[in-house]
């Protein structure tokens, strides 16, 4: 058999719920005990650096806000695959991972706007301006209370996976708004100095407890998801057996 029959083989077998669980309970524990030294090892370099010489210690407000932000965006995109998996592809899981990963996108916003706001007072000498950068990760913190909502309003399990797929893939044209927005209009965010076709701008100091936060947040992210696509198979099942049992009881009355 083919390396890619195998690996064919390999995506079609975690489709299966049940050893998608299985998969969950060996991976979990791995993945909180990394995320948790990453976190250590972060926190310990964010902490320990020079301030900056304009910033002065506002600056550490960067290593929790630049990653929130960052994985604000992944999360969407992770749920816009997702979207397309339950349309196109059908997958089995595509829709547990799409409505898993809502709560924990929302979470990470919500976290990149107060950080922004406690960063944005002394920078800008104000806590909130309506430029494109803000005002556009704020539509996206909407969009995910929206398709968080939107889940929740159908009671049939199918019908709301696919009208959320579909919102979801519709909402995705804010994502580039929000990576380009500092590029396409004037706004008080500085532009990209870290993902740069001619390298970061950023200082060294600066730049290496940024990436070990943001390897950290995302090990956090793949965490919290898996778990709560874990959770939310469970749920299902339970709300199915729950139907079942009506049905039998419905029957022998």
């Amino acid at each position: 058999m083919s390396d890619n029959s195998l690996t064919i083989r390999s995506l079609a077998d975690l489709a299966n719920p049940t050893r998608f669980l299985g998969l969950a309970e060996r991976v979990l524990p791995w993945l909180a005990g990394l995320t948790a030294l990453c976190f250590v090892a972060g926190l310990w370099l964010s902490f320990t650096t020079e301030g900056d010489y304009q910033q002065g210690e506002t600056v550490r407000i960067m290593y929790i806000h630049v990653p929130s932000a960052w994985l604000s965006m992944m999360c969407y995109t992770v749920m816009a695959v997702a979207a397309l998996g339950t349309l196109v592809w059908r997958h089995p899981l595509a829709d547990v991972a799409a409505k898993a990963a809502a709560p924990i996108g929302a979470a990470f916003t919500f976290l990149a706007l107060v950080t922004g706001s406690l960063w944005g007072k002394p920078m800008w000498g104000t806590w909130w301006v309506w430029d494109a950068r803000l005002t556009s990760v704020f539509v996206l913190f909407l969009m995910y209370l929206g398709l968080i909502a939107l889940g929740r309003a159908f009671g049939e399990p199918g019908r709301a996976a696919k009208v959320s797929a579909i919102v979801t893939l519709a909402g995705f044209v804010n994502i580039p708004i929000i990576k380009f927005s500092v590029d396409w209009w004037n706004t008080l965010h500085q532009p990209a100095s870290v993902i740069r076709l001619d390298g970061p701008t950023i200082d060294p100091e600066f730049l290496r407890p940024l990436l070990v936060m943001a390897v950290a947040f995302t090990l956090l992210f793949f965490t919290l998801h898996v778990a709560a696509m874990r959770n939310e198979i469970w749920r299902r099942r339970v709300l199915s057996m729950r139907r079942q049992a009506a049905r039998g009881i419905g029957r022998g009355a």
